[in-house]
């Protein structure tokens, strides 16, 4: 999975949601179910993720919306196959990067 987020230290959920074209609730309980998950807080609350909440969240993505694992699995999963399968995931989002890029250029010649 291919996200386009500008580079910034913190995103809001907001920002987040959008990039991964899903509900703010549905960030909010991943991060209620996947302790990898920690946002910073502000004095009002708001959740600020930074760029490793971030990778960790599309990890999380690619295991339950594209693979297909339950909540259980996908935890499971990160925890005890989660060098190999990240380095899987890390290759895979690389190269759907360049693809993004390669259809960018095309659609400009």
């Amino acid at each position: 999975m291919y996200i386009e987020l500008p580079e910034k230290r913190y995103y809001s959920i907001g920002e987040v949601a959008k990039a991964f074209n899903v509900n703010t609730s549905l960030i909010r309980f991943w991060e209620k179910e996947f302790d990898v998950l920690k946002p910073k807080k502000n004095a009002k609350g708001n959740r600020k993720f930074t760029p490793e909440d971030i990778e960790n969240l599309k990890f999380i993505f690619y295991l339950v919306k594209e693979r297909g694992f339950t909540l259980e699995g996908a935890k499971i999963h990160l925890k005890e196959e989660k060098k190999e399968t990240l380095n899987n995931f890390e290759i895979i989002s690389k190269l759907e990067g360049i693809k993004n890029q390669l259809i960018k250029i095309k659609e400009h010649l």
